[in-house]
């Protein structure tokens, strides 16, 4: 279990910080817990390089199970709702699976391509679920979630769409270019952890 403690402590880092920062906004579409999130992703796919699919899940339910408390800390602030609090913990888990199943699949390939098509495909999934769950109008919404459905231009330029989508497409954007420049520490951080595994 020690083995795995960098990278649940690692997870827990990045769902506490992103818990903090989503309250800072940046300019009109995004929040500063947009550019930490990402890095669930990479935290995920260096413990399945390194360790396997199962070692990662574990790390994956250790950061699902901090999510959760952190959610329940800020609705108990009045600074979310119960829709939000599930649309992140679902998003989290479920996203976050996927990703574990779809590097699983492609490990044996190109070294790239197992983080980086399992890191595009959970991160499309995590932004739908989130933002679908959190603030689509199919579902009943209430003061904390009502403003998201206002009618705008989709990032101010596009068609009108509800303010939500354009939130949505900002994040995804965020997590598609995090991806990419994730490979980099991927790649070190394998090839460090894995030469100390022949060491030991």
């Amino acid at each position: 279990m020690t083995r795995f403690l960098p990278g649940i402590l690692a997870m827990a880092a990045i769902v506490v910080a992103s818990n903090i920062l989503v309250q800072f906004v940046l300019g009109d579409w995004l929040t500063w817990g947009a550019f930490t999130y990402p890095f669930a992703f990479l935290v995920t796919d260096v413990m399945n390089r390194v360790y396997g699919a199962a070692s990662a899940r574990r790390v994956v339910l250790a950061g699902f199970a901090v999510g959760v408390v952190c959610s329940l800390i800020a609705a108990g602030f009045d600074k979310t709702t119960l829709r939000i609090a599930i649309a992140s913990g679902t998003a989290f888990i479920v996203a976050q699976m996927l990703d574990i199943a779809i590097f699983d699949a492609l490990r044996n390939g190109a070294w790239w391509k197992a983080p980086l098509m399992s890191s595009l495909i959970g991160s499309a999934l995590d932004t739908a679920l989130f933002f679908g769950i959190a603030f689509s109008a199919a579902l009943p919404h209430d003061a904390n979630t009502g403003w998201a459905n206002e009618a705008v231009s989709l990032l101010g330029y596009g068609p009108i769409t509800p303010l939500w989508v354009s939130l949505a497409t900002a994040d995804w954007m965020v997590k598609l270019c995090l991806a990419l420049l994730a490979l980099v520490p991927f790649r070190i951080l394998v090839r460090n952890l894995l030469s100390r595994r022949v060491e030991n």
